[in-house]
C-alpha cells in the first residue's frame, strides 16, 4: 500500500513539473516573442542602449552580441541579460529595419502583411482566443466540478484526494496560461494605423504605426519612424514599449 501511494505521489510530482515547465515555456510575452531571433536594440530609461539578437524567456531576456565585446575592465562579454524584475528600466525594444539581414527582412515583411488589415480568418482566430480569456473563470469552475465529481464517483477518487496539493498546482498552471490581457478598446484596432503616445524622459512622443499586439506589460507597433537621440535621423523600425510608458491615443486611419 505504501509503495503504491509513493508511486502515485511521484507520478503526480512529475506530471505537475512537466505541465508547469511546458506552460511556463509558452508564457513568454507575445510581444517579446515576436522579436525573438531578430537583431534588436533595447533602449533603457537611463539613456543606455544595448543591442543583439533577442532571446526572450519567461524570466527575462538575453541579447546575444554579434561579436565578443571587451568592457572597460578587460572582461570579454558575449551577451546582455535583463531579468523580468528589471523590465521597468526598459524604455523600448526596437527592431530597426536597416539592421536586419535579407532573411529577417523577408520574415518581418511577411509578418507585416499578415498584420496590416488582417483577413477574416485571422480575426476569427484572435476572437476565439479572446473568448477563452474572457471565460477563464468559467473554465476553471468546470475543471473543479469535474475533479470533485471524479473524487466522489470514480475509482481514482481516493488517489485524487490524496494528491490535492499537486492537482491544485496543475490547475493553477492551467489558469495562468489561459488568463492574459484583454483590452476591448485596443482589440478592435489591431492591424490598423494608430498613434502611440510614448513618455520619454520629460517629453511625450507621438509615434504612428500599425498596432500588432499588446499584453499586460507591453504594446507592439510595426512600421514606425524612431530615433534614439534627438540629433539622429529617424529610422524605420518596429517597437515594443512598456504599457506604463505608452498608450494608444488615436486611430490614424
Amino acid at each position: 500500500m505504501f509503495e503504491n501511494t509513493l508511486a502515485i505521489t511521484v507520478i503526480f510530482i512529475v506530471l505537475a513539473t512537466v505541465v508547469g515547465a511546458f506552460i511556463k515555456r509558452r508564457q513568454i510575452d507575445r510581444c517579446l516573442k515576436d522579436f525573438a531571433g531578430y537583431s534588436v536594440t533595447v533602449e533603457l530609461t537611463a539613456g543606455k542602449a544595448v543591442w543583439g539578437k533577442l532571446r526572450p524567456e519567461n524570466t527575462g531576456l538575453e541579447l546575444v552580441y554579434d561579436a565578443t565585446y571587451k568592457d572597460e575592465d578587460g572582461h570579454n562579454e558575449t551577451s546582455y541579460i535583463l531579468y523580468k524584475q528589471e523590465y521597468s528600466n526598459i524604455q523600448a525594444l526596437l527592431r530597426f529595419h536597416h539592421q536586419l539581414n535579407a532573411a529577417d527582412k523577408k520574415r518581418r515583411d511577411c509578418d507585416l502583411n499578415r498584420t496590416y488589415h488582417p483577413g477574416s480568418f485571422r480575426r476569427l482566430g484572435r476572437r476565439t482566443k479572446n473568448v477563452f480569456k474572457a471565460i477563464r473563470d468559467s473554465i476553471m469552475e468546470v475543471i473543479n466540478v469535474l475533479i470533485t465529481h471524479a473524487k466522489k464517483t470514480t475509482p481514482a477518487g481516493t488517489m485524487l484526494t490524496s494528491q490535492d496539493k499537486y492537482v491544485s498546482q496543475i490547475k493553477q498552471e492551467i489558469a495562468t496560461s489561459v488568463g492574459t490581457a484583454y483590452e476591448p478598446l485596443l482589440e478592435k484596432h489591431i492591424g490598423k494605423m494608430v498613434v502611440l503616445e510614448l513618455v520619454k524622459g520629460d517629453k511625450i512622443l507621438e509615434i504612428v504605426g500599425v498596432l500588432k499586439d499588446y499584453t499586460s506589460e507591453f504594446i507592439e507597433l510595426m512600421d514606425i519612424d524612431y530615433r534614439l537621440n534627438p540629433a539622429d535621423t529617424p529610422q524605420k523600425a518596429d517597437i515594443v514599449a512598456l504599457r506604463r510608458l505608452g498608450i494608444v491615443r488615436h486611430l490614424a486611419e
